[in-house]
This record gives C-alpha cells, structure tokens and sequence, in this order.
C-alpha cells in the first residue's frame, strides 16, 4: 500500500490500487470534526486521485467521528452560522453525489455531525462498540450538516424527533436494524470488511456506479411519473455504452466483466 499523496495530520489518504482509504485523524477529541478536517475531506472528493473508483473512509483510535469539535466552537451570528452550515451541506453534498462510492467503517462515537458524515456515504459497516446519537438538542442547538435531510429519512421524522428530544443513544445492533449501518462487523473488522465491499465495488462499471449514487437518492425525491422517466434515461445511458457491451459478453462467456 503506498500513500497517494502527502499525508495530512488529521486525514490520512492511502490508495491501494482503485481504492482509496481516508482517516480521520484527531484522536485527542475522539476525531472530532472541525474546519481543517472539513477542508481536507472536500479537497479530496472534489479533486480525488487518478485511478480511484472506490473510498473507504474511517477513523482511528477507536472512533469514527464524534461530532463538531465544540473545543473549537467560534461564537457566530446568525448569518455567518447560516453560511457555515451551507458549507457543511456542500461538502457533504460532494461526497454523496460526486460520483466516487463510499464505504464507512465506523466503530465507537458516530456522533452529531459524525452521523450527518456517515450518512452521507453509500455503505456503512458498523462494529458493536458504535453508539449513534445527536444531541444537539440537548445542547440547545439544532442540527446544521444535513441530519434532517440524510438521518431523517433512514430514521422518519418521528424517530428522529424522538432522539433529538430525549438525546438517546442507538447501539451498534439498534444501528443496523434501523438503516443507520447495512453491515455489523466483529469488533475490529470492519475496516477489513469496508476495503473488501469497496473492491468489489470498484469492478463496477464507473457509469453505472454514478447512476447508483446519483439517480436513486434523486429519483426518491421526485413524483412517480419523473421518476420512472430518470430512471429511464439512466437505463438509456448506461445501456448503450461499451461497458454494457462488455457486461453483457461476460455474462454469455460465463467470466467476470472487466470494465475500462
């Protein structure tokens, strides 16, 4: 494994062939997220490395990510708190939609902001140490990276109303069965586990892999009728293209595609 580029302090960027693996580094604050680690997150989705077709993104030293780092905390009005949380939107916006896939590998805090994070990746594998929570009703603050948009609609409003309220903790099998995780590990697993999805993953057609990310979360979001004719035009364009060529020889030769 060499490093594709300069390693940062607080994220760490390897590339193993097609798959790039990003950790968040800030184990004095349980790798809480604060500008820098923001910056550098956007830095590397809006212009990642040739030959990525697949990220793995996790934290160290027993934590995922635990939320804003409040230590940091810059007293804001209320328009400069409007723009920072448009920020917050935006990169977590890139990471959802660029088109790279991403696979969390989450264990201890996926706090706060952490979960809005998370949440805003394609696959997340938790181990049991997780705990979810936003408890920034508690805190009397609201959330401001997403989480009504992202959590929300795994949770439904209700549920998520109910754990903003009450500031509960959800554990690593209370996680899965409610779409915070798709996939519970053993505990120190799952990073193993989220390079080994993401692999698999990256052998993919890349065309295909951006109308997954991209058509379907939008497609939600529409009327039936819109819906189904996206759906439509997706199918148009990834069909007709030589990776599909390629996907459907394969298939007759009975061997596994080789997409470009």
């Amino acid at each position: 494994m060499q490093k594709a580029s300069k390693a940062q302090n607080i994220l760490s960027i390897e590339q193993d062939g097609p798959i790039a693996i990003l950790t968040m580094c800030r184990p004095e604050r349980r790798n809480a997220m604060n500008d820098g680690l923001l910056e550098r997150l956007d830095d590397f989705f809006s212009n990642p490395p040739e030959g990525v077709r697949a990220v793995v993104l996790t934290g160290s030293h027993g934590h995922y990510c635990s939320g804003l780092d409040l230590s940091e905390h810059v007293q804001r009005n209320a328009e400069d708190t409007l723009h920072h949380s448009r920020n917050w939107h935006r990169v977590m916006d890139v990471i959802q939609s660029g088109g790279l896939p991403v696979v969390s590998a989450m264990f201890g805090a996926v706090i706060g902001g952490g979960l809005e994070l998370a949440t805003s990746t394609h696959v997340r594998i938790a181990e049991p140490s997780t705990i979810y929570q936003l408890p920034e009703g508690r805190r009397g603050i609201f959330v401001g990276g997403g989480a009504t948009v992202r959590v929300g609609r795994i949770l439904g409003a209700d549920r998520m109303t109910e754990m903003m309220l009450t500031g509960r903790k959800y554990n690593a099998e209370e996680g899965l069965s409610l779409g915070l995780s798709h996939y519970l590990a053993e505990e120190g697993k799952a990073l193993e586990k989220a390079v080994k999805l993401a692999g698999k993953i990256a052998k993919n057609a890349s065309l295909s892999n951006y109308f997954m990310i991209n058509a379907i979360s939008r497609i939600s979001d529409m009327s039936r009728t819109d819906g189904l004719f996206v759906e439509s035009l997706s199918a148009a364009l990834s069909q007709t293209g030589s990776d599909a060529e390629e996907g459907l020889k394969a298939f007759l030769e009975k061997r596994a595609p080789v997409f470009r």
